[in-house]
């Protein structure tokens, strides 16, 4: 401090024991937190260390105490993202403990590992190895070295604390989603030769299409980075795969980077998957569909080991694998039909065989519901996904919504956050305004300025989905949020499904009732704010793109002919090569409103809430709202779409 123009230097350990009237041992442990000194002895010290701004030299305290309240964390690689969260983990977990945390980066260079990792420890009390690049044999001779430490996504050997990531849970996901999507070839873009996890994951994928005699794998040596992903663009298209597998989300940035530099449309030419779910992958250009590795979550875990092995505290040392979840978004699609036709021999017929359909349910299936099929012969056919939206941009007004959905044959029938409309989402409850929120997505439409993007995003939460006791309806009551998150609307969802008479096809309803339980709500639409033939908003299916596609009406054909009609009925017939479906569009009879129908710029539709005119629901009032939705593996001609129509809400 300053005073009288005279620099004096902190207090000593010695000026406070001498002001307190204790020895300098007693300050010692009272700074260091023992317990035997006596309370009322202790205060007095604290009191004097305060007025004196003492404060212990942690270079003493470390020699005292024969510890520095330091661990290191070594990392392979401190520039990938994911590293960087488990890290975070790690220094935000260990600060609350008045640890801190030193970080050593091998760059990708697994001969210095050993060398960096034994130079750490002699810095600090203990370690973290993550996903360490040594051989085997190396690492196991490291460790008693080393000790106490933690390693993180490597083999457990039952003595060292090890942290681990399910692999093959997470690509079983992956393959599991691609294959349903129609996807038979593969690429895998493989990791650094030396990563464990890289060997994990090949495994799991080798397993996986050996398991599926149609699925073929191929492989390229890739690596971990971004400018590896942009490397393999030339290759990814030479190998003709329609799914590409990258090591990481950083190698999946860097393809979708230069696949877009090509012109080549992702997913509509081929279909991109990462892994770790970084934080920029729901940023990427599209969304990157990838498996969520909770990363920040694991670096905390490997404090808490660290610290009972510090503290001589038991902790079983080898946890459960903390298994991925799949995170779906826009980078994957159908496979091309293209690349479905070529799966077929000259002399095999176009039409795909198309399952006869017995009943219908859905089940709980990590973190989305499932509705599946049972056909004749017993198997189980995959039919339509319903997942919370959580994990939206708010800028997409996240919502609830079905994808994908698929013909009995397995033809995908929905899309989800496409290149032109980024906030479309499959089949969901989409409404443009309501007291001023955007539950659409995207730009608002103010009158006299047009499209503008607005900070009024609000967001449906899902508070209690549920199976029904019949299996055949799922129940979910959801809560519509504004932009500062305070509840606007409640919703009672029901979401039933059901065989057609004769099996070929199935018959899908969504209903809701939406309650003003916060206040009078109003509904309003482009339409309603000076935009012709703008009135969108409502339950909305956003379909794929086809070679050819055909819109229906009762006594209509053609988009012109559809949009803003009062038609009961609204059939999309769509043509791919080696595939025809129709999805019927069926109105609740008893509330008809306008459709607002797309078939050129996009192909999608639903009737309107509020077409021309505004929407008022007194508070505590409500408003019913419903579609049906008929799925076939033909071409419906207006007599027999009629005819379905009449029996869908039967």
């Amino acid at each position: 401090m300053t005073q009288n123009g005279w620099t004096r230097t902190a207090s000593t350990i010695a000026e406070v024991a001498h002001a307190a009237g204790v020895s300098r041992a007693t300050v010692s442990r009272v700074m260091n937190g023992r317990a035997t000194v006596d309370p009322e002895l202790a205060a007095r010290v604290r009191e004097v260390a305060e007025q004196l701004h003492y404060r212990p030299s942690n270079t003493a305290r470390s020699l005292s105490l024969g510890r520095t309240n330091t661990v290191a964390v070594v990392v392979p690689d401190l520039a990938n993202p994911m590293f960087q969260q488990v890290l975070r983990g790690v220094a935000s977990a260990a600060a609350e403990e008045g640890y801190r945390v030193l970080v050593a980066d091998t760059a990708e260079h697994a001969a210095d590992e050993e060398r960096i990792a034994l130079d750490a420890r002699l810095r600090c009390d203990a370690l973290v190895l993550v996903s360490p690049r040594m051989p085997e044999q190396t690492l196991r001779a490291l460790l008693p070295e080393i000790r106490p430490v933690v390693v993180v996504n490597r083999a457990a050997d039952g003595t060292t604390p090890t942290l681990a990531i399910d692999y093959a849970a997470g690509i079983d996901q992956i393959v599991e989603h691609l294959t349903g999507l129609g996807h038979r070839h593969l690429l895998y873009l493989a990791g650094p030769t030396d990563s464990a996890s890289h060997g994990a994951r090949l495994d799991a994928l080798r397993v996986a299409a050996a398991r599926r005699e149609d699925v073929r794998l191929s492989e390229r040596p890739t690596g971990s980075s971004v400018e590896a992903g942009y490397a393999a663009a030339q290759d990814v298209l030479a190998s003709r795969a329609t799914a590409i597998v990258a090591y990481n989300d950083l190698v999946a940035f860097g393809l979708l980077a230069r696949l877009n530099e090509l012109g080549v449309a992702v997913p509509g030419d081929v279909s991109i998957t990462g892994f770790d779910d970084i934080e920029l992958a729901r940023f990427a250009t599209p969304s990157l569909t990838t498996a969520t590795v909770p990363q920040a979550e694991l670096g905390r875990q490997a404090w808490a080991h660290l610290r009972s092995l510090v503290g001589s505290e038991t902790l079983d040392p080898t946890p459960p694998l903390i298994e991925p979840v799949l995170a779906v978004r826009a980078s994957t699609g159908p496979v091309p039909p293209a690349a479905r036709l070529g799966r077929r021999a000259a002399s095999d017929p176009v039409e795909p065989e198309v399952p006869h359909l017995t009943a219908a349910a859905w089940t709980s299936e990590k973190g989305a519901y499932l509705l599946s099929g049972a056909a004749r012969d017993g198997a189980a056919v995959p039919l339509v996904r319903y997942v919370s939206g959580e994990r939206l941009p708010r800028v997409h007004a996240p919502r609830p919504y079905l994808h994908p959905v698929h013909s009995a044959a397995g033809t995908a029938l929905t899309e989800t956050s496409p290149v032109d409309h980024r906030h479309h989402y499959g089949v969901s409850m989409a409404v443009p305004v309501v007291n001023g929120t955007n539950y659409w997505g995207g730009r608002t439409f103010v009158r006299d300025e047009g499209p503008t993007l607005l900070p009024n995003h609000g967001r449906q939460v899902s508070s209690g989905t549920r199976v029904d006791d019949d299996g055949a309806t799922l129940v979910d009551a959801v809560e519509w949020c504004d932009e500062r998150d305070r509840p606007l609307l409640t919703e009672d969802r029901r979401l039933s499904a059901a065989p057609l008479a004769d099996g070929r096809g199935y018959v899908l309803r969504w209903s809701s009732v939406l309650h003003a339980a916060h206040g009078p709500l109003r509904i309003e639409s482009p339409g309603t704010n000076g935009r012709p033939s703008a009135g969108y908003g409502g339950i909305f299916w956003r379909l794929p793109s086809a070679d050819v596609t055909t819109v229906l009406g009762a006594g209509l054909v053609g988009e012109e002919a559809v949009h803003g009609s009062l038609s009961p009925w609204l059939a999309f017939v769509q043509r791919r090569e080696g595939a025809t479906t129709t999805v019927l569009l069926v109105q609740d009879p008893a509330r008809l409103r306008p459709w607002f129908a797309r078939v050129a710029e996009y192909v999608g539709a639903g009737p309107a809430l509020a077409w021309d005119t505004v929407v008022d629901v007194t508070e505590g009032d409500r408003l019913e709202v419903g579609l049906a939705a008929v799925v076939v593996d033909r071409a419906l001609g207006a007599d027999e779409a009629g005819r379905l129509a009449a029996q869908a809400w039967g």
